[in-house]
């Protein structure tokens, strides 16, 4: 679980978050939406450390961060797996060279444990003959999976995930979004994406964190923000024409 208490962050003289106070739950797929610009990328950078805001506080399972030493925050970072909007791959290494470099990076593994986490990962995200492929040779999808399998490979408590359908097609986001779920309730993981894609948010969106200029305009679950009389969010959700016919569905049906 991870609990943020009134976190503000300022560049020079722009004041980007404004004091968000929330939480995440473990084993539940907890989303940030909002405009661009709204601070959501520099919330997401503050829950993964990159940034330390000037006010107010960020708790990992009852520590708080600011609290602990540089070894502790070390190993705090080694409890985060991260998913980026890219997938960030290194072209150089293979699918499995990918995934191994955590655990090269960071623990004394045996060669043979880290063939069989490497094997047992790459199992999970579905990818079972992509081993000696390059990023090159396979689609965005599957990229996206194995950014995945690097994610989980050091057993992470918390994941991240930040806009991991970006250039996906609808099919293949929908089997993103689904991997994602499977593995936060598997592994009792707090799992946070940043996400613009509204399918992600009525799929998978058990928590739902609306940001707005750096303020938290709403938070609630993907069936209460269909039925939300805020119009900040509904303005933001109800931007396509297929939203406003769902949220007139859920009209319909209250009434």
């Amino acid at each position: 679980m991870i609990e943020v208490n009134d976190i503000h962050k300022s560049f020079d003289d722009a004041h980007i978050l404004k004091g968000i106070t929330t939480s995440f739950q473990k084993g539940k797929t907890n989303l940030i939406i909002g405009q661009s610009g709204s601070g959501k990328t520099v919330f997401l950078k503050c829950l993964l450390g990159l940034f330390t805001p000037e006010e107010g506080t960020i708790s990992y399972d009852g520590k708080i961060y600011n609290d602990l030493t540089d070894a502790e925050k070390r190993d705090l970072r080694q409890e985060m797996g991260m998913v980026f909007q890219g997938s960030a791959l290194f072209d150089s290494m293979s699918v499995e060279g990918n995934v191994k470099f955590p655990l090269e990076m960071f623990t004394k593994q045996s060669k043979s444990e880290m063939q069989d986490r490497a094997d047992f990962v790459l199992k999970r995200v579905n990818l079972v003959d992509a081993h000696h492929k390059f990023p090159s040779e396979i689609s965005g999808g599957m990229q996206k999976r194995v950014a995945i399998a690097r994610a989980i490979v050091m057993n992470p408590k918390y994941l991240f995930c930040d806009e991991p359908n970006s250039g996906l097609d609808p099919k293949t986001a929908i089997v993103i979004d689904n991997l994602i779920k499977e593995i936060t309730e598997e592994y009792d993981i707090t799992t946070i994406i940043n996400t613009h894609d509204m399918n992600s948010v009525m799929e998978i969106g058990e928590k739902i964190l609306f940001l707005k200029d750096g303020l938290k305009a709403w938070e609630g679950t993907n069936k209460e923000i269909f039925k939300t009389d805020n119009e900040t969010v509904t303005d933001f959700v109800y931007s396509s024409d297929l939203f406003k016919k769902v949220r007139q569905m859920y009209i319909e049906e209250r009434n």
